[in-house]
């Protein structure tokens, strides 16, 4: 096998552009360790044939969430992106604050009140959402009308896991022959960035909020670390490009 080698780099700057979804993000509930079925992330997560006839828990509910708790129920597939394929025409005509309120008008008359099934819209509507959290609005696969007739059953959160029993903060408890965890991903920058405490939280995220995340001390910077999308990324490379620039160009002068 040929030797690994160690090479080292000295630079002005450095660009942490290492992503904000670089590894599995998978909360570490209590119990959980002891739990004697199967426990997946949404990243390897194939076909619900494999757990025909298992009670599954799917933790999660966005995109991947509702579409693997669909999946599980019935293996057709009707991917419906109605709502959201109008919004983008137009928000290219429309102030986004009128194309939201023509979204949550619209979901409500095709899927009516949801909170009594356990689903909780966001206060924002989804193009508002969007622009200025980087969260992409749930598009519904079919999962809303399976929810509704009780074969998809929306939980609360988890308190604690004992054997194949999950225990929810509400006090019931289910068994479950499998868990899938549809939530996500996460930054892993604080793990192997050294002193980069002025820029970066424990989680790997920027300290400062948008859009003044984006430069820390001693010519360190972050690009798309910020939850906008690539929208975010682009506007992260402008500022840096041009801050560094800024800087060589003082240090010629």
């Amino acid at each position: 096998m040929p030797k690994c080698t160690t090479v080292k780099f000295t630079a002005k700057f450095l660009v942490v552009a290492s992503g904000e979804n670089s590894a599995k993000n998978i909360p570490m509930f209590p119990g959980l360790e002891n739990f004697p079925g199967d426990v997946i992330h949404s990243s390897s997560y194939k076909s619900g044939k494999s757990y025909s006839g298992k009670n599954v828990l799917v933790i999660g509910s966005g995109n991947s969430g509702m579409e693997i708790a669909y999946d599980l129920a019935t293996h057709d597939s009707c991917n419906d992106k109605g709502i959201i394929r109008l919004g983008m025409t137009l928000a290219h005509r429309l102030p986004l604050n009128l194309v939201d309120k023509l979204h949550v008008m619209a979901a409500y008359l095709i899927f009516g009140e949801l909170s009594q099934h356990g689903i909780t819209r966001p206060k924002m509507g989804p193009m508002t959402l969007k622009s200025e959290t980087g969260r992409s609005a749930v598009i519904d696969v079919g999962t809303v009308a399976l929810i509704k007739k009780g074969i998809i059953k929306v939980q609360g959160s988890i308190s604690k896991i004992k054997g194949n029993i999950v225990k929810f903060q509400c006090s019931k408890r289910m068994s479950f022959d499998a868990i899938v965890f549809a939530t996500g991903y996460k930054s892993t920058a604080n793990m192997w960035l050294k002193n980069g405490e002025s820029m970066l939280n424990r989680n790997g995220l920027p300290i400062q909020k948008y859009p003044n995340h984006w430069k820390g001390e001693n010519g360190l910077y972050c690009a798309g670390l910020a939850r906008r999308g690539l929208g975010g990324i682009a506007t992260d490379a402008k500022n840096i490009a041009n801050d560094i620039k800024s800087v060589m160009d003082s240090m010629s002068s």
